[in-house]
């Protein structure tokens, strides 16, 4: 089974199948991006919740971070590992200081 192949019983399984393929290279080449872009990154995955899908959370030394929804916690660790990245859960290890840190200084910065 390959990285984001999975079957939902969800309205968006019903899509075309080549909008979910550029859906998952979307969400593949803007984590590849963001890791390339910045240095020290770490992936921190969350549960599904019942509003939103499992996602995961990039976080790079400055604080910055970004976040994607993926199929399930197995596919976001496989893409960690492709990605050369430590991958945590985050319901055990919490978000990272800098990640709050980053948060507070962009969004007194917006004020």
């Amino acid at each position: 089974m390959g990285l984001f192949s999975w079957r939902s019983k969800s309205k968006a399984a019903s899509a075309p199948s080549s909008g979910g393929r550029d859906a998952k290279a979307e969400t593949i080449a803007h984590l590849k991006g963001f890791v390339a872009s910045h240095s020290g990154c770490e992936a921190f995955i969350e549960p599904p919740t019942r509003v939103t899908q499992t996602t995961m959370v990039i976080v790079a030394d400055t604080g910055e971070w970004t976040r994607r929804r993926v199929p399930d916690e197995a596919t976001a660790r496989k893409l960690a590992q492709q990605l050369s990245l430590p991958a945590f859960d985050v319901n055990l290890s919490g978000y990272p200081s800098r990640m709050r840190e980053w948060n507070e200084k962009h969004r007194k910065s917006l004020g």
